[in-house]
Formats: structure tokens, sequence, C-alpha cells
């Protein structure tokens, strides 16, 4: 992956196509400004356009794909300028709703970059402004889930179905998928999945405990089924991810 750049750098970028799948060791911002693509980030899939936008954490896999005209702004920053609070904040939703101060920013920090009328120091500046906008306004309330969400995060190895969240949540199947759709911008089966390998990630960094174990309590059927999830989403297998999280550990002076 490429260095981390020493300041933000902020462009104004198109997307033609399926731009393969790339991570890199700082944190994206992508913020449409015409058209929508679709972006991937991590294992969670969305199209969006203008007045929203989507979080791509440091060493997240992704891929954007353009398959109509579209533009955006994209901002590229070291993930240790960015407050913890908004980063998680960010990070739980991947796709976020733009309130009209943010939406503001945005197209005066287009306009800009346009004329070439912006400078690193106002970039600098305009940084945690649009941080704070973003990760100040949440996305719309998600009561109609919440409880059920914690209910599954809390149990994420028992085998879940959208069945069995829907009568938790007191809905139907087809209208639970509306609502995640709706507040979350994703599905169940998707976001289960993320929040598995993110239970993945924390054991397997976090504690000693063997992979055969980890997968069975994350509600993976058995080892196999857990390395086949990690090298979808990530590319990478369970072993291979807790060794070069450890060595990244250990160099770190």
């Amino acid at each position: 992956m490429a260095a981390i750049p020493a300041q933000p750098d902020l462009t104004l970028r198109s997307y033609d196509g399926d731009e393969g799948t790339d991570r890199h060791d700082w944190a994206q911002l992508v913020l449409p400004v015409r058209g929508s693509l679709t972006l991937a980030i991590a294992g969670r899939e969305n199209r969006f356009g203008v007045a929203r936008a989507a979080y791509v954490p440091a060493g997240a896999w992704h891929t954007t794909i353009g398959d109509r005209p579209n533009r955006s702004l994209v901002l590229d920053v070291s993930a240790a300028d960015i407050p913890a609070g908004i980063a998680d904040r960010l990070a739980s939703s991947a796709f976020v709703p733009m309130a009209p101060a943010a939406s503001a920013l945005v197209e005066y920090m287009r306009l800009q970059v346009e004329d070439r009328a912006h400078t690193g120091e106002q970039l600098v500046r305009w940084v945690p402004l649009l941080l704070d906008a973003l990760g100040r306004e949440r996305p719309r309330p998600v009561s109609r889930l919440q409880a059920t969400l914690a209910v599954v995060d809390n149990a994420i190895g028992q085998p879940w179905t959208a069945a069995l969240m829907a009568r938790h949540a007191n809905l139907s199947v087809s209208r639970l998928h509306e609502v995640f759709r709706a507040e979350l911008g994703t599905t169940p089966r998707v976001w289960l999945a993320e929040r598995r390998l993110a239970r993945v990630r924390e054991w397997l960094v976090h504690s000693d405990r063997s992979i055969a174990a980890i997968a069975t309590e994350a509600g993976y059927g058995d080892q196999s089924a857990l390395t086949r999830a990690m090298r979808d989403a990530m590319d990478t297998t369970p072993g291979a991810y807790r060794r070069q999280q450890r060595e990244t550990a250990t160099n770190i002076p």
C-alpha cells in the first residue's frame, strides 16, 4: 500500500466502470457532487449519490464502480487526524446521509477545487469542519432496529436468519429488508456478515483463542467457512491476519 499522505489531499474524480479492489493506509471520504456510483467497503455495498458520503477506513478493502456519469470529491486523510469517536460513527454506517450544513460545505469545497482556488492551509481547516458535520449529523434514527441489532450483536454466534431478526423486530421479512435499506443502507445478511467479521478481527488480535474456536463462536460452521469469508471480504486468512496485526503492533515504536 502507498504511504500515508503527510497532509489531507482533495481531488475531483470520475469513475468509469469497475475500478477494481484496492486498500490504502489512509482513510478516505467519497463525496458525490454529480450522478451516483456503487461502492463496496469491507463487504458492504451500496449505490449512493449527492447528499450522501461514503467513508472508507484505513486498510479497508473497497471496490468502486461507475456505470453512469458521475463526479465526486475524494478526500484522503490520515486516520490519525480523525477523532476516534467520529471515525467509529462513520465506520459503523459506511454510507452517511449529509444534512444541509455538510452539503453546503461540500459544495463550497467543490467550487474551490474546480477553480483551483484552494490552498493546503485551507484544506487543513476544512477537514475538521467536514468531519464534525458528518460525525455529528447521524443517519436517520434506527429505533425500529436498535433493540434487535443489540440482541444479534450480543449473540453473534447464533444461527441468525432474516426471518429470526424480523421476528425479534416484530416486522415481516420484506419490511425488515426495507427498514435495513432505509436506515442502514444495507441488508440483514450483509450487516450480519460484517458484524461477525468485526468480532473475528477483534478476537484474532486481542485473544489467544484458536481460529477454530473463534469461527464457532462467531457463527461460522467451521474454520474453513471463516477462512472463505475472510478471503472473500478481505483477501486474507484468519492466520495471516493475526500474524500481520501482531507483527504491526510489535514494530510500532
